[in-house]
C-alpha cells in the first residue's frame, strides 16, 4: 500500500509541477506581448476582376510570333544549296530539271513578297506570314524579292541569305532558284511551293 501511495503522490508532484511551469510560461508571453486586441473586419475588394479583351495588335503580334517560331537565324543552309552560281535548293526527291524550270520561268509567278527596307525580324515575319497565305491561296510559283543591297553599308544584300536559310526550314517550300534578270536578278528568288491537299482527300 505505502509503495502505490509513494506513487500515487509522486504523480501528482509531477502534474503540479507541470501545471506550475504552464503557467509560469503563459504568465511570460502575456508580458512579452502585451494586451491583444482583435482586428476589426474590414471590407474585402472583391477578388473577382473582369478579363480585359484581347486588343487586336497583340493577337497579331502573338499569331506573328508563332508564324516565325520555327525560323531559326542560327540554321546553316550552305551544305543544303546547289553548287551553281544561283545557289538554288530542292528538297531530297525533288529531280534537277525542277529547278530548270524555275530558272526559265516555266512556271507564271502567282504572288510576291517584297522585304525591301524592312528589318530582319520584321522580314522573317513577313516571309512566314506570305508563305502561310500564298499555300492556303493555292499557289505553286512565288517571288521573294529580297533586294541587292545597292542602299546597304558596303552594298552587301543583308537580307539575301538570310532568306535563303530561312526558306529552307520552311515545309511548304519544296524549291527556289535565283530570279532570271527580267524578274529581279541577283536581288529576288523563284521559290516553287508544296501543292495542297484538297479538302476531304485521303
Amino acid at each position: 500500500m505505502r509503495e502505490a501511495e509513494r506513487e500515487a503522490a509522486a504523480a501528482a508532484a509531477r502534474a503540479r509541477a507541470e501545471a506550475a511551469r504552464q503557467h509560469r510560461e503563459h504568465d511570460l508571453f502575456a508580458r512579452s506581448v502585451g494586451a491583444v486586441v482583435p482586428l476589426r473586419p474590414t471590407a474585402r475588394a472583391p477578388t473577382a476582376t473582369a478579363r480585359a479583351q484581347p486588343e487586336p495588335r497583340q493577337r497579331q503580334r502573338d499569331e506573328a510570333a508563332v508564324l516565325a517560331e520555327s525560323i531559326s537565324d542560327e540554321f546553316d543552309v550552305e551544305s543544303l544549296l546547289e553548287t551553281d552560281e544561283a545557289l538554288s535548293f530542292r528538297r531530297r526527291g525533288v529531280g534537277p530539271e525542277v529547278v530548270r524550270k524555275l530558272r526559265r520561268g516555266v512556271w507564271a509567278i502567282q504572288a510576291q513578297l517584297d522585304l525591301h527596307g524592312l528589318r530582319r525580324d520584321e522580314a522573317r515575319e513577313r516571309l512566314a506570314a506570305f508563305l502561310r497565305d500564298a499555300v492556303r491561296a493555292g499557289a505553286r510559283c512565288v517571288r521573294v524579292v529580297h533586294g541587292k543591297g545597292n542602299g546597304s553599308p558596303g552594298r552587301e544584300p543583308v537580307l539575301k541569305g538570310k532568306v535563303r536559310n530561312w526558306l529552307v526550314q520552311k515545309d511548304e517550300v519544296i524549291a527556289f532558284t535565283q530570279a532570271r534578270a527580267q524578274d529581279g536578278g541577283h536581288g529576288a528568288l523563284i521559290v516553287l511551293l508544296r501543292p495542297t491537299t484538297p479538302a476531304g482527300a485521303a
